[in-house]
């Protein structure tokens, strides 16, 4: 029986179940579509999208930003973002192993070989036997190299190592770029 003042299904037809509120704070209002969330006010259906479009807007300024930065890297270095990252990385350590620069930037093997490989054939770094252990590989800056790191920008990811920031301001950054990879639903294809 309908309840006093509301009108009554036709027949036929089956009222839909009352849902469940979320809690106050509770996340799921913000993350369920609008079309299955209580409708309470404009404001409140509107408002996670909002939020949603200002986080695409700058997740697409940040890659389109490291797509110009990439194109112009190749034009004037000749190098790609990932190369001038290894470049900076040999370069802060100096002559190091395959393994210690497999530890640090936790790349497959064979992706971290390719990087090397280019690397060697553009005469950037040179790869050589560890004199203490014939299994092992150094990899170490040339002169060229050096030199491709003084003429190519200091932008991305590396440019965070170099230049004083507050470390409070860089955390909240490693936190954000987590958040991406979970919010975006990458988790499965990011590495750990």
């Amino acid at each position: 029986a309908a309840a006093a003042g509301q009108p009554r299904p036709e027949p036929g037809c089956r009222r839909p179940a009352a849902r469940a509120r979320p809690r106050q704070g509770s996340l799921t209002r913000s993350y369920v579509p609008h079309s299955f969330a209580p409708m309470t006010s404009v404001t409140q259906r509107t408002e996670p999208a909002e939020h949603a479009i200002r986080a695409i807007r700058s997740w697409l300024r940040l890659e389109r930003a490291f797509a110009a930065f990439n194109r112009e890297l190749r034009a004037t270095v000749g190098l790609t973002g990932a190369q001038l990252a290894m470049l900076r990385i040999v370069a802060e350590v100096g002559p190091t192993t395959l393994a210690g620069l497999r530890g640090r930037l936790r790349l497959h093997p064979a992706t971290l070989g390719q990087l090397v490989d280019r690397l060697r054939e553009k005469a950037l770094v040179t790869l050589s036997v560890d004199p203490s252990d014939a299994r092992r590989r150094v990899v170490e800056l040339t002169d060229d190299g050096r030199r491709a790191l003084r003429e190519a920008p200091l932008a991305g990811p590396a440019r965070l190592r170099s230049v004083d920031t507050d470390p409070a301001r860089l955390a909240t950054l490693a936190d954000a770029l987590d958040d991406a990879v979970e919010l975006f639903g990458l988790q499965r294809w990011a590495p750990r």
